[in-house]
């Protein structure tokens, strides 16, 4: 009889292809079993009767912060949260950080403080900003993912947005070495001229700061970038879209050739401007949060498959950073890392009946395709890491604060009823969270792109 170190019974599997009722076999951290039931003994044997089983979720868009500023955030809590979240492998971006990554030295202190807190495992993107485009070469000889720009401002001193040659050239030499750039893209001469007028006229509320980044500020940057890709040959990316006409450039753009892709966020597919009113700075972002029509656009692109993949972009910070009475002032970013896939199963499948199937896909096996991390990651399949997320789809629950794993336990999701439960997260067949408590101390590597981790 066959001997596994783990198997899985009476689950009910879902990937992209389906889902099905199934038992999966892990040995030496991989899957090497799949099928209905499996024969064989196993060292430990885990009982999911009742359970969804999901591959574990990829967040490629993180801000863990470290080194330089953990005390707003930081691996160790950041990585926990991700675990109770159903999460398996995130991305960290070069920013907030200190120093950014946009030099190998700097992934390297990066790179350390990740391997010794990380309860997960962890990919790094590397920066592109005025001035570094000669260590493009060196960031991508450390393996990044590729390389984050800001077409605006990014609020960071240390990491410049860059202007239209800056962006073009480090496109030019990202496409040289094979790499892909990823744009947060907003016009900086509109959102700053919108800004700066609102301020002067002493327009400092809710709605004149999501006034002062309209829908046309991102779709012209989105639109100026892809022509920089295709001018290039570069891969590019953009993160956080808001917007269906956002989404539907980039699909218009990948339709005739050009290698784009794009993510939006769980704030963008349950939030809407009022709620940013009612809740204040703790829902603040930009691109900011729009109307329920922009909402129910990226919801139909989710369902058609136009949009590919939603992202948490989780960016936290001490609660005294999202206090004040300029709106202007205050800190934009969400903590939402820990709720991307039950609201994604909430509001998406219980309410909006978008399929399972789809979900596993914008939430796992799309990320690694695009980001050139399959099979290994991103799959329930034979020689695949065993990382998978098992939930509760019946279980309904409040999220409170005591619930969260972050360093600042604050969250526009609070409060909010969800309805479908993380029971057991498992990282290359390690369950690092069970049951509401974690299970494991740090087990997080390094994962690099097209090869085994490190």
């Amino acid at each position: 009889m066959p001997l596994y170190d783990t198997i899985i019974r009476n689950g009910t599997l879902v990937i992209s292809s389906g889902v099905r009722p199934t038992d999966i076999g892990i040995e030496g951290g991989r899957v090497v079993a799949i099928e209905s039931d499996l024969a064989g003994s196993s060292g430990e044997e885990i009982d999911a009767t009742g359970l969804h089983i999901f591959p574990g979720v990829i967040d490629a868009h993180v801000h863990f912060n470290e080194p330089g500023r953990a005390e707003w955030e930081g691996f160790e809590t950041g990585t926990r949260a991700l675990a109770a979240g159903g999460t398996t492998f995130y991305f960290d971006m070069p920013l907030n950080s200190h120093p950014p990554t946009t030099t190998a030295s700097a992934f390297d202190l990066k790179c350390a403080a990740a391997q010794a807190g990380s309860l997960v495992d962890f990919a790094l993107w590397g920066g592109l900003v005025p001035g570094n485009i000669g260590h493009l070469e060196e960031l991508v000889g450390r393996r990044v993912v590729g390389f984050k720009a800001f077409m605006s401002n990014s609020g960071i001193d240390d990491f410049e947005a860059v202007d239209d040659l800056t962006l073009y050239k480090g496109m030019k030499e990202a496409a040289r070495l094979g790499s892909l750039v990823a744009v947060h893209a907003e016009s900086e001469a509109i959102t700053s001229a919108l800004s700066k007028q609102a301020i002067n006229e002493g327009r400092t509320g809710v709605r004149d700061y999501l006034l002062s980044r309209p829908v046309v500020a991102e779709v012209e940057a989105i639109g100026r970038a892809i022509v920089f890709s295709e001018e290039t040959r570069c891969r590019l990316h953009i993160v956080h879209v808001s917007t269906g006409r956002g989404v539907a450039m980039v699909a218009e753009a990948k339709a005739r050739g050009v290698d784009v892709s794009c993510e939006t966020c769980p704030h963008y597919l349950v939030l809407t401007e009022e709620d940013v009113e009612r809740l204040g700075a703790i829902a603040k972002c930009a691109t900011p949060i729009r109307t329920l029509d922009e909402q129910n656009a990226l919801w139909s692109q989710l369902a058609d498959g136009t949009l590919p993949m939603v992202a948490s972009d989780h960016s936290p910070s001490p609660a005294d950073m999202k206090t004040g009475a300029d709106f202007f002032k205050v800190w934009g970013g969400i903590s939402g890392c820990q709720s991307l896939l039950s609201l994604l199963l909430t509001d998406g499948y219980s309410e909006r009946k978008l399929p399972l199937s789809t979900i596993a896909r914008v939430t796992s096996e799309y990320v690694a395709e695009r980001f050139d991390f399959a099979p290994q990651k991103g799959r329930i399949e034979i020689g695949a890491d065993a990382d998978m997320a098992l939930l509760d789809l019946g279980s309904a629950y409040q999220l409170e604060a005591e619930d969260l794993f972050y360093r600042h336990k604050h969250s526009p999701y609070l409060r909010r009823s969800m309805k479908a439960k993380i029971v057991r997260t498992i990282v290359r067949g390690t369950t690092v969270f069970l049951e509401g408590k974690l299970a494991s101390t740090p087990v997080g590597k390094l994962v690099t792109p097209g090869r085994e981790d490190t």
